[in-house]
């Protein structure tokens, strides 16, 4: 990608804002501590303006996002910081499994924070990237959380978008949401787990969580449904029983709690009864494959099994390790995709392309279950 705009014009938006940050309240100082060397980031820009060509399947989503690997990790954390997941509970009224799920979707429990130093994608975002006034609007909310002594500049790795910390905050909620929970007077969500865990309750609380409500539970339909379904489209218990879903075991759902019936892979897969607290969790990503993530990796951790229905696919996803082996397959088999680092992009999918090609599989790029025993996974 080249340079939008000419240099010239890159560097007049630059000053404009740092003059802008300066009369937003934030100290010359900072201002030039954390835009002083800014310069153009390609890859910023191009993550700010791409499209999304390929949609996960949620069988794909859940496979990575709930492995082993992290239910296992989860479970260490819960123990080696069962004291500060206890007292955010009670100060918040927010199961401890979800707060500690979104710790864990977020950053891996704090091992991976991002790739970008906030306030250079910020900036670059703003002046070469969509929706410049947000982005304008988040760098100087950091730069302000930096002036406030909550987190240092040097430690402000993030997306490319500005979300950083171990939960992943935006700049504004940030502001908005953060607490000191550690009672250090600094509200840092990127060094002090119990200051990310107690702000992960309190955004969720702030969303709309109910306390002693589950998020939700998967639920059996009829043979053949074809009635309403949908996170929105809500009834009571009581009236989705009456359209003949069930609990698993059959059992009569009753109640007068207020639920919409998500169906993610349509109605030949696995069906839920969500709640309040669906939503809440929702809101923090605005996704429902997010959102269930979260939800089934809480319950993992208490000790929940997988689903009881099985996704409708034959080529079911790839935990994390799965994904990570399947490079290594790939490039074992001459495929050019780079390096073998776990993350399937662009040149992980045209290897899977090719590979599917030559094994006589439909094309998809798509690093599922076929293609990685194809090329010798097991």
């Amino acid at each position: 990608m080249v340079l939008p705009a000419s240099a010239a014009g890159f560097d007049t938006c630059l000053s404009r804002l740092r003059q802008q940050a300066v009369k937003a309240g934030v100290s010359e100082r900072t201002v030039n501590a954390a835009l002083g060397s800014v310069a153009f980031d390609e890859k910023a820009v191009r993550f700010s303006r791409a499209q999304p060509e390929y949609k996960t399947p949620i069988w794909d989503y859940l496979a990575f996002l709930v492995d082993k690997e992290r239910i296992a990790d989860g479970k260490a954390m819960l123990r080696k910081h069962a004291n500060t997941l206890a007292a955010v509970e009670k100060a918040y009224g927010v199961d401890r499994y979800i707060v500690l799920a979104v710790w864990g979707v977020e950053s891996d429990y704090g091992q991976f924070h991002g790739d970008f130093h906030v306030p250079h994608a910020l900036a670059n975002v703003a002046c070469a990237g969509r929706r410049a006034k947000y982005f304008r609007s988040e760098l100087i909310e950091v730069l302000k959380i930096v002036d406030r002594g909550d987190v240092r500049l040097s430690d402000l790795k993030g997306s490319w978008a500005g979300a950083f910390g171990q939960t992943q905050f935006m700049p504004s909620t940030y502001r908005r949401l953060a607490v000191d929970h550690d009672g250090d007077g600094r509200k840092d969500l990127v060094n002090s787990v119990p200051d990310a865990l107690a702000s992960t309750a309190n955004y969720l609380k702030k969303a709309g969580w109910v306390t002693g409500m589950p998020w939700g539970y998967e639920v059996k339909l009829p043979k053949g449904y074809k009635g309403p379904s949908g996170r929105k489209r809500k009834a009571s218990v009581t009236s989705w029983g009456k359209r003949g879903v069930t609990h698993l075991d059959g059992g009569r759902l009753q109640g007068d709690a207020s639920a919409g019936l998500l169906l993610p892979a349509g109605e030949n897969g696995p069906a839920f009864l969500v709640f309040r607290n669906f939503d809440a969790i929702y809101s923090y990503n605005v996704a429902e494959s997010y959102a269930l993530a979260i939800s089934h990796l809480s319950d993992r951790l208490w000790g929940a099994g997988s689903f009881a229905t099985d996704w409708p696919t034959d080529d079911p996803g790839l935990s994390r390790a799965e994904r990570l082996g399947l490079q290594e397959l790939l490039l074992r088999a001459g495929f050019d995709i780079g390096e073998a680092d776990g993350r399937v992009g662009q040149a992980t999918r045209e290897g899977i392309r090719k590979a599917e090609a030559r094994h006589g599989l439909p094309v998809t790029g798509r690093p599922g279950r076929k293609i990685y025993e194809a090329l010798g996974g097991r």
